[in-house]
């Protein structure tokens, strides 16, 4: 069995909206309102014969009229749905550049970090060895200065 309908109506001051629905939940759904339009007043269920009528011929079908007329109803377009998010369309050519720029970028500095590396192990090498052949010429000499106050 088919739930009865009602017919429900608000008013923004300058026009009236009706429909027939079967609850106030789906009435306040269809003309898109996200408070309690029931709770507050600003909508009521109606006996109006003409305005039954024609509501429940489109039932769930926003109608409206002029504001305190008994103007003819016409259909109300249907509410646009919020759009869903849009996923992104992903990187950019310009941010894909980007990164790849900043890699080889990144790859130049490190191989210049470990060239550097190198060349101080060498140098440093390189000081070890004359430090100890500094030390051992300085050794050779003091040992026969040594000889030469002992005899």
């Amino acid at each position: 069995m088919a739930p009865r309908l009602k017919v429900f109506v608000t008013s923004d001051g300058l026009t009236d909206y009706i429909v027939a629905t079967s609850s106030k939940a789906k009435a306040l759904a269809a003309w898109g309102s996200h408070q309690d339009l029931f709770k507050t007043g600003f909508a009521h269920e109606t006996d109006d014969a003409d305005l039954r009528a024609a509501a429940t011929a489109q039932p769930g079908e926003v109608l409206r009229r002029p504001a305190g007329t008994r103007g003819e109803l016409a259909k109300l377009k249907p509410a646009k749905k919020a759009a869903a998010p849009k996923k992104p369309a992903g990187p950019s050519k310009a941010a894909l550049k980007k990164v790849a720029d900043l890699e080889k970028r990144l790859a130049a500095a490190e191989a210049a970090h470990t060239q550097a590396l190198e060349d101080l192990e060498r140098k440093r090498q390189a000081l070890e060895a004359k430090g100890s052949a500094d030390r051992a010429r300085l050794q050779g000499q003091l040992s026969a200065a040594k000889r030469a106050l002992r005899s």
